[in-house]
Order: structure tokens, then sequence, then C-alpha cells
């Protein structure tokens, strides 16, 4: 079965929302390389963007979670216009509000976690680096989905 890994782009705060991630969801980084890393004669890359991040990615159970800073040169993303969501699947109800809660904090709520009338236990928010998140709790599928 194919696997869906999210991949998000800052304006060069990828290393503190990661650092955050890493924080909430635990493990270690499978990788980060910065702008640094890549620069050759054919491809400089200006002093003040040589530390931001080219690659970073966070192995979440079977998934990875990986992300960017965009160079200036690109334009600037729009994190706040992005209404793309990562989905997170719960393995129980306890592991969901852990979360919520911790992804969630510092950032602003859009549906609070509690039991939904599709029979799942969910949540809504964006976090405090404009990313925005779905916490799910299904007890049919137990995190599975």
């Amino acid at each position: 079965m194919a696997l869906i890994n999210p991949h998000i782009n800052f304006n060069g705060n990828a290393e503190e929302a990661f650092t955050f991630y890493k924080s909430v969801f635990g493990g270690e980084f499978a990788t980060i390389m910065r702008f640094q890393d890549i620069a050759s004669p054919e491809q400089p890359i200006a002093e003040h963007e040589a530390n931001k991040i080219m690659h970073i990615a966070l192995p979440i159970g079977k998934n990875v979670l990986m992300a960017n800073d965009v160079p200036e040169s690109m334009g600037r993303v729009n994190e706040n216009e992005n209404r793309s969501k990562i989905s997170v699947s719960a393995e129980s109800r306890e592991e969901a509000d852990k979360l919520f809660n911790g992804l969630s904090a510092g950032g602003n709520t859009e549906v609070p976690i509690g039991d939904s009338p599709w029979g799942s236990y969910f949540g809504m928010f964006r976090d405090k680096f404009g990313i925005e998140w779905m916490v799910d709790f299904d007890p049919k599928y137990k995190g599975k989905i």
C-alpha cells in the first residue's frame, strides 16, 4: 500500500516548526539538509539563506512529515492561505488529546476536540506556524486510516 507523506513549505522557520513537531510526536529527524549543503559554483546560495532548511524529514509511524524553507528568490509562501490540512489518525482518544493539545499550543482552534456527529473523536486547528491540522480517533479504525 502506498503511503502519503505531507510536505510543507515555510518562510524561514521550518527548523523551528519541526523542532516543535518533534516535541509533540517524538522520534528523531531522518534528514536535515541546509541550502549550504547543496551550494556550488553553478548554484550559489545567498549567505543569509545558507543555513535555512533545504529538506527536513520527521518519521511519524510509517509516514514521514517533510518540509523546506522557500528561498526568498522564489517569493514568499502565504502559509495562512494554504487551505490544505494535515490529518492525523490517532490510535486512542488519549493519543488524540495529546496530539491535539500539543500541536495546537499557541495556535487557533477551529473545532475543539470532541465527539463528532459521524462517530469519531475529532478536532481541527491552525498551529502557531499557520499550518492546519485535523486530529481524529475513529474506534472503527483505531488509527489505521
